[in-house]
């Protein structure tokens, strides 16, 4: 479904704030799974995903989705490939639309766009039917604004928005980073639904162990723009929250040591 072969992406090369995020990343997930891609800040896993997403070009590399090589496809064109939910839960939607128009113009991506009603009354009925299926009560508020609902419950339509049209591929960006933990859980519980019941390939950025190695079927672990780790199968099955963190503080360890004999060399070197 989704193949990566050497990814590369230098930031600001050439000058001294250049920053390799990525280093020849390959990777490659099956169709109907659900890979969890974890790291500190800097790591690459971010970029991973905007470079799938085409937020830009990667440097080097290929990019298959699907099948069909998207490396020089600009963002517009993947999107009719892939769902996103962003971190920002006020992200992916017009504010100031309601919650009807927003779920319309989601329910007719990539359909021809024609001159009638965008919200016919079949639409209607049929957008009330699956914002029911949240268990949230915002089938009674298809007409507000959705700028004025919550962050939780904005996630929760932003989700539903992404997944509507079945994507080939659904990316994931951090989406319980900015909701408070309540509703963060209740986004967790959502989406593994969501995921399941479509059986969507699904790529999840997180920095939460807890969701890490409580979502999905595959775990990733990515360090200055190289893959670590890659759990699957037996191994996945029985990772705990605490093995990655103590995996996460062996790395950190490693390069404070890295780091203390880099610098004795080079006071010896002086």
């Amino acid at each position: 479904m989704l193949q990566l072969r050497e990814l590369q992406k230098t930031f600001f090369a050439g000058t001294p704030n250049e920053v390799r995020a990525l280093r020849g990343v390959s990777l490659q997930i099956e169709e109907g799974s659900f890979v969890t891609v974890i790291g500190t800040n800097g790591s690459g896993k971010s970029t991973l995903l905007n470079a799938v997403a085409g937020s830009f070009f990667a440097d080097g590399g290929a990019i298959t989705i699907a099948g069909r090589d998207v490396t020089r496809w600009p963002e517009h064109r993947r999107a009719a490939m892939i769902g996103r939910v962003f971190q920002n839960p006020f992200s992916g939607t017009a504010p100031t639309m309601t919650v009807s128009e927003n779920l319309a113009l989601a329910a007719r991506r990539g359909l021809a766009r024609g001159l009638g009603s965008l919200l016919p009354v079949r639409l209607q009925n049929e957008l009330r039917d699956r914002v029911a299926t949240l268990n949230m009560q915002l089938e009674t508020r298809m007409h507000n604004p959705i700028g004025t609902l919550s962050g939780g419950q904005r996630q929760a339509l932003t989700l539903l928005m992404a997944t509507w049209r079945r994507p080939e591929l659904l990316l994931l960006d951090e989406h319980t980073a900015a909701l408070d933990p309540k509703s963060a859980d209740q986004i967790v519980r959502l989406t593994e639904r969501i995921v399941s019941q479509h059986r969507l390939t699904t790529l999840m950025v997180t920095h939460s162990m807890q969701q890490a190695a409580t979502l999905g079927d595959r775990i990733v672990m990515m360090n200055q723009g190289l893959i670590l780790a890659d759990y699957a199968g037996t191994l996945r099955r029985h990772i705990r929250a605490e093995d990655l963190v103590r995996r996460f503080d062996e790395i950190r360890r490693d390069e404070q040591l890295d780091a203390s004999a880099a610098e004795m060399l080079r006071e010896n070197y002086v």
